[in-house]
């Protein structure tokens, strides 16, 4: 190895350090093992700078050796978070076994390099203990910045790349800045930000590189593709997928959006067989056995053992309390892989560097022009190399920038702290710095002055003029318990913004205001006109509570004023049953317009668009949640007679022709945007929604908050009125999806009748003497009818048979018949064979058959015929072959979905058209995902976004110009929709963009913050991916 004084010293080499072999990080308090004797072998290693070392080992010497050589020339503590990782002959990137002799391992080791690189990220970085280390994780991010392996959107990367610049160059120099990014690369596409960079350098003046370092890990961390390693794979159906490990356990990427994890503690086994990589899940009651095992097929037997080994050292590094012991060799015969962690873990070097007292010595950072630590004095080392002690900190400020103070006060645990978190305002519509997935529990700070350039005196504390500011000099509490950087005073210290003890300026890393990645502002040609709104979470929610009550108050006018209006002319109705629904829902109605305007009045007092902010006490919303559904309960009286509305309503419609077209006609209005039933179903539906909405309310906030006690006071109230009205709800909505079904079918008797329970309904492909045929199948809790669909006027399905569920067998015939997807259903009568269109539709029916087989055989209640005609005629009519469809017809009636003609869009055609199902689990949890609200909307091939209020519910979106007009624009049905998030190659340079496609079809919604972002998708999620198939076991007694 070369001498230190025969070179300069590379990055991370402590200065006036002496030569020496260091600590060992695998065995603490240990020089490095003594190399066995024999011929010594170079071995090239590229550090985190991009400079090479040469180590000398001896031939036989373990992987342990070279890599504590590597952690002792770097003076390196923490070095258990790092590991070597180099390319074999395949070009396969492999890690170095620390227990396997490295040229076992290096078979060419003249013509390898070997890179030191972070193999392990924790979620915090304030778990890194020394400035050293936080640097290298500095240095990490860079790389993976300049590589395109950490995808951000542009405000997050120009900040990032901005604190980067701040550690090596320094303070902002408009020329220097601008030289500098013109002769470095930082990002693939740098010079499409670079005035966004510079706008970022800008603020950073007096951070020094330590600081930088932490602000940008901060950032770092925070992003969805921080610390992700792709490893290729693919699902039973082919799609293309990618695996990842992370600190919380499996992870699977579609492109670079995280679609699903697999926590450690709901994993029960990882293995690999050949080329499948198999994760075992600990049983879950709600699920049946066969679902615990998910497969991936990988691109050979070396990915499948490369990603297993990665997963079990991530779980022991950070799940184990220390390092597993190794199996005892089997003295005849071996099972498995012997394969073991080897290192300590996290916990174990958390626990070392905190007994172990190490000095302090400064380190030279290669890339930085400036001054290091190294220069500092004492005291300003001390205090600013430290990880901020701060927490829950408040801001008081004057006029409506931000609230008044509320001091928090946290105490330390075990030497850990939380972030800092603080209130403040900031706009409505905008591009706000973060990545879809970052954590909202972490308030963002994006604070905009009202013209066209960032409050200074804000983003820059220690700026000429903050003194003379009209907002006052605000105050900070530092560590909440009077001390200040760990040393007590007896009272609690209060400085101004940008002081720190000795009177100097103080820190970003202890400025509540910098803490933050969202302070700096992103201009949006679009919008012209700027309001500063809050960022708060619990804002967001209330919110959300606004927008959604928007929507439910214009459907109760639906029933209230456009149905009654409607019939009100016809003497043919029967005044009865208006005067039982004009009863139930006026006064619902009325209650309804008084909440909104409280809730309108609560968010203009919360957004600062009223004097009523100066009293400090108008953040909240579970106050008015709490007194208005005090109220509601005395309305329970109506609530309880909406089913009997709907019964009432199904009575007379089905005895008098003359009114059931008159409903029918109603429904064809395009107020009416959905089956009239669904919408005296609404009041019901809304208490579910009050009741996630609190419940979201009430993990937000911590339980010391002004709004917590009247939040939980008010999901206690809902929570026992969804209770008391469960049972009706439940069996109200499987008597209004029975009735809505009977519209969608002709050649059928008595649908909804007491006992029958509607299960699933979707496309399957039925095998005959023609071969497959597209068939629509109707799963009930007692029979199994298919259907294809008829050439009527309103485009109803025409029945061809039914198979009784009572005594049916199923059985899995794709070998059998040679047909994927297949299996055989053997009934009483007849059996049939039937495809769907992918492996995982098949499961969702041959689960819910076999489930519903099971109610059938537990029911006493006696088989009645579906049919109004013998299932003989049925037969001879389906093999006739009447039926059949051209090309033509199918494209007409396609083109029917984008019209709002009577059941043109009904979820049974979707399911025939996009050729998937639903089952009734999927419209009870979309009846609870509904959801409300301003979006931009932007085609494929278009460049402008337009903005509209936007609706979801009954799987589609709906479209208005504004959330004032009477009935949709368009409507959008997004079963069989994938939802995504661009990708690079699109070039949606906005934040909180989400893809909707099927086939050639591409929209882009854009949304106004990380929180509404993050629901949308969940929301459409929702409709586009189906849900658990269970169904609870108490819904066959409800009749």
């Amino acid at each position: 190895m070369v001498e230190p004084a025969d070179r300069p010293s590379a990055a991370g080499q402590r200065l006036g350090a002496p030569e020496s072999f260091g600590v060992s990080t695998l065995e603490p308090g240990l020089r490095p093992p003594v190399q066995p004797p024999g011929r010594q072998v170079s071995i090239r290693v590229q550090m985190l700078d991009d400079t090479q070392e040469v180590f000398q080992i001896s031939q036989r010497s373990p992987g342990k050796v070279l890599f504590d050589l590597v952690c002792a020339h770097l003076n390196l503590t923490e070095g258990d978070y790092f590991g070597l990782e180099y390319q074999d002959q395949r070009k396969m990137t492999l890690w170095l076994d620390l227990l396997k002799p490295t040229l076992k391992q290096i078979r060419r080791p003249k013509n390898t390099i070997l890179r030191f690189v972070v193999k392990f990220f924790p979620p915090d970085h304030t778990q890194l203990m020394e400035e050293l280390t936080r640097y290298l994780f500095a240095l990490q991010i860079k790389r993976d910045l300049a590589c395109g392996h950490l995808i951000c959107n542009d405000t997050s990367a120009a900040l990032m790349v901005s604190h980067i610049i701040q550690s090596e160059i320094g303070d902002f120099d408009e020329t220097q800045s601008w030289q500098h990014l013109l002769h470095n690369k930082y990002l693939p596409d740098q010079d499409a930000i670079r005035d966004k960079i510079m706008d970022c350098h800008r603020q950073h003046v007096g951070q020094t590189p330590a600081e930088s370092d932490y602000q940008l890990l901060e950032i770092g961390r925070r992003l969805e593709m921080y610390g992700v390693r792709l490893h290729p794979a693919k699902d039973r159906e082919g799609t293309k997928l990618s695996l990842s490990v992370a600190h919380t356990g499996v992870l699977v990427f579609q492109g670079y959006t995280k679609i699903n994890a697999f926590n450690w503690s709901k994993i029960r086994k990882l293995s690999f067989k050949r080329k499948r990589f198999l994760i075992k899940l600990r049983a879950d009651p709600s699920q049946n056995a066969h679902h615990d095992t998910l497969e991936f097929a990988m691109g050979s037997r070396d990915c499948c053992k490369i990603f297993w080994k990665i997963c079990v050292e991530y779980h022991a590094f950070f799940r184990l309390f220390e390092e597993p012991k190794p199996k005892p060799k089997p003295i005849l015969f071996t099972r498995g892989s012997s394969f073991r962690f080897s290192g300590r873990t996290q916990k174990q070097i958390i626990d070392y560097v905190k007994d172990s007292e190490f000095k302090k010595v400064p380190f030279e950072r290669k890339h930085s022009k400036i001054l290091s630590n190294s220069s500092m004095s004492p005291q300003s080392s001390s205090f600013r190399s430290q990880v901020p002690k701060q927490s829950a900190m408040s801001i008081p400020l004057a006029g409506d920038q931000l609230d008044s103070a509320r001091l928090g006060h946290q105490a330390e645990t075990n030497g850990s702290e939380e972030p800092l978190t603080s209130q403040s305002n900031t706009n409505g519509f905008h591009d706000v710095l973060a990545a879809p997935g970052t954590d909202l529990t972490q308030p963002r700070q994006n604070h905009h002055g009202t013209g066209s350039a960032p409050d200074q005196h804000l983003l820059n504390p220690g700026s000429p003029g903050s003194e003379d500011s009209p907002m006052g000099s605000p105050h900070v509490v530092v560590n909440g318990n009077g001390s200040v950087n760990g040393q007590g005073t007896g009272s609690t210290v209060v400085l101004g913004l940008g002081q720190s003890p000795e009177g100097r300026q103080l820190s970003p890393l202890t400025s509540p205001l910098l803490t933050d990645a969202g302070y700096v502002r992103n201009e949006d040609e679009d919008e012209a006109r700027r309001k500063k709104f809050p960022t708060d979470k619990a804002y967001f929610i209330a919110k959300e509570l606004l927008t959604t009550e928007r929507t439910y108050l214009k459907d109760l006018q639906v029933i209230t004023e456009s149905f009654q209006s409607a019939v009100g002319k016809d003497e043919a109705f029967p005044n009865s049953v208006q005067n039982l629904i004009s009863a139930n829902y006026d006064p619902i109605y009325t209650f309804h317009e008084g909440f909104l305007k409280e809730v309108e009045q609560r968010l203009a007092q919360w957004e600062g668009r009223s004097n009523a902010h100066i009293k400090g006490d108008y953040q909240r919303i579970g106050d008015v949640l709490l007194k208005n559904i005090q109220g509601l309960r005395q309305l329970t009286v109506h609530l309880q007679k909406h089913s009997e509305c709907l019964v009432e309503l199904e009575r007379v419609c089905r005895s008098a022709r003359k009114v059931e077209a008159l409903c029918r006609d109603f429904e064809q209005q395009r107020v009416c945007y959905l089956p009239f039933n669904v919408f005296l179903l609404r009041p019901l539906h809304r208490l579910l929604h009050y009741k996630l909405i609190l419940e979201r309310l009430c993990k937000h906030y911590p339980p010391t908050h002004d709004d917590f006690r009247d939040s939980r006071a008010a999901l206690a109230d809902i929570s026992e009125m969804v209770l008391q009205l469960q049972g009706t709800m439940m069996k109200m909505e499987n008597f209004q999806k029975l009735l809505e079904l009977k519209k969608d079918l002709t050649g059928i008797d008595n649908l909804a009748i007491p006992g029958r329970e509607f299960i699933r309904l979707g496309c399957l492909s039925k095998l005959s003497g023609k071969g497959l045929q597209q068939r629509m199948f109707f799963l009930f809790s007692d029979a199994l009818v298919y259907t294809s669909r008829g050439m009527t006027p309103a485009n109803q399905f025409k029945v061809h048979g039914q198979l009784p569920l009572f005594g049916m067998t199923i059985r899995e015939s794709e070998e059998e018949w040679g047909v994927p997807h297949s299996f055989t259903l053997f009934g009483q009568r007849q059996s049939i064979v039937v495809a769907a269109s992918c492996t995982s539709e098949m499961e969702r029916w041959v689960e819910d058959i076999r489930m519903a087989i099971d109610l059938a055989e537990q029911s006493s209640s006696p088989h009645t015929d579906l049919l109004s005609t013998s299932p003989i005629d049925n037969k001879l009519t389906e093999d006739g072959g009447a039926e059949q469809e051209s090309e033509e017809e199918l494209g007409g009636s396609r083109s029917s979905l984008e019209r709002q003609g009577h059941r043109g869009n009904t979820t049974v055609h979707v399911c025939w058209h996009r050729n998937t199902s639903v089952s009734m689990v999927d419209f009870s949890v979309a009846v609870e995902n509904q959801l409300s609200g301003n979006l931009l909307r932007k085609f494929k091939n278009s460049n402008g976004w337009q903005k509209l209020w936007v609706v979801f519910t009954n799987f589609s979106l709906f479209f208005y110009k504004s959330h004032q007009d009477d009935y949709p624009l368009a409507s959008l049905p997004l079963l069989g929709y994938s939802v995504t998030v661009p990708s690079e190659s699109e070039n949606i340079h906005k934040d909180y963009v989400f893809k909707l496609h099927f086939k050639s079809h591409v929209y882009y919604f854009r949304s106004e913050s990380e929180y509404t972002f993050e629901r949308w998708m969940e929301v459409i999620r929702s409709a586009t991916c189906s849900a658990s198939r269970s169904l609870p076991n108490t819904r066959k007694d409800l009749y």
